[in-house]
């Protein structure tokens, strides 16, 4: 293959979401992000998956209208070497627009889903803040230490709130979820959530609600209270965060784990009346979020406009220029 044939496989790529239409969704994705997805009420845009229950489609490049779990098993030097043996997609991001409370629901760790959902991945996560409405809170764990039968009891009984750490919410707050946590986003809350690549979730309370065939939602007691951390959990507390500035780029690392590294990136290139470069390294490629503001992607194919909600795949050893003004998430793995 020719450098420049090589080049042209690699070249960074726009996505095109999956979306997910779950009942305590509402309209914000496509008001406040211009989605123009088709779906009432739009709840969750999967911006960058390779998870067979909702694949991203490249809206760009080489391979566009290829959804990206293809691409990836034709082409997994995009991965990087720390990932092109599995030929997968080791993270999952999201939008996330909770109009209602989600569930209360947990996740297992990979020890757990391995073995007892066919060699899946658990469930990490972070959730970034984009707004949150006043009074908006999270449930982040136990605030009470319990055991198993009573929090059982307690689940059938619909009391389980009584056991549960309910967290005050504003924009720009960060949460790092680890498996074993009970959990919900609660009413008037919009973030991205950056993942393992896993979509196992075990409910334990759904406040009885019906879906959009009258049915009751489907509960995971029993593996919930098999994954359950029971001890009280710390109440989360913002961390210390440091801006690390650069001529047209400041940026500030929200959330370093074993699954990936997430940074907000806050680029203005007005002043510098030109543009500024991101690579990727040979280990692994990256993944950039816009959740505000716009500008252009610069190729070596031509040039790209990008807005606020649009999430672009940059491959391993690859590497584009930016002109704009806008937030950006950028996860590594």
């Amino acid at each position: 293959m020719t450098n420049r044939s090589l080049n042209w496989i690699k070249e960074p790529f726009l996505l095109r979401p999956a979306a997910k239409d779950y009942l305590w969704g509402g309209n914000r994705l496509n008001e406040d992000f211009s989605k123009g997805i088709p779906v009432s009420p739009l709840a969750e845009t999967w911006e960058c998956s390779a998870n067979p229950d909702g694949v991203s489609i490249a809206a760009s490049g080489p391979f566009q209208g290829i959804d990206l779990a293809s691409i990836l098993r034709s082409h997994p030097e995009l991965l990087g070497r720390h990932h092109e043996e599995s030929a997968s997609l080791p993270i999952l991001i999201k939008l996330i627009d909770a109009k209602k409370d989600l569930s209360i629901q947990v996740h297992p760790d990979d020890d757990y889903a391995r073995i007892h959902e066919n060699g899946k991945l658990g469930k990490t996560e972070l959730w970034y803040v984009l707004a949150a409405r006043s009074h908006a809170q999270l449930v982040y764990g136990l605030q009470y230490g319990v055991d198993r039968e009573t929090l059982r009891e307690s689940i059938l009984q619909g009391s389980v709130g009584k056991f549960l750490q309910r967290i005050p919410v504003k924009k720009n707050d960060i949460f790092f979820v680890r498996p074993g946590t009970i959990h919900a986003i609660c009413a008037g809350t919009l973030l991205a959530e950056i993942q393992e690549n896993s979509n196992i979730t075990y409910r334990l309370y759904d406040y009885d609600r019906l879906d959009k065939d009258g049915k009751k939602r489907p509960l995971h007691i029993e593996k919930a209270l098999d994954v359950i951390d029971y001890t009280p959990t710390p109440a989360p507390r913002q961390p210390v965060r440091f801006m690390k500035y650069e001529l047209g780029c400041a940026s500030e690392i929200l959330c370093r784990c074993k699954y990936f590294q997430v940074e907000r990136l806050l680029v203005n290139t007005e002043a510098l009346h030109g543009m500024i470069t991101f690579r990727s390294d040979e280990l692994s490629f990256q993944v950039f979020l816009c959740v505000d503001g716009c500008g252009s992607i610069v190729l070596e194919s031509g040039t790209l406009p990008f807005f606020k909600g649009d999430c672009l795949f940059l491959p391993a050893d690859s590497s584009f220029r930016l002109h704009g003004q806008a937030q950006i998430l950028k996860t590594v793995c």
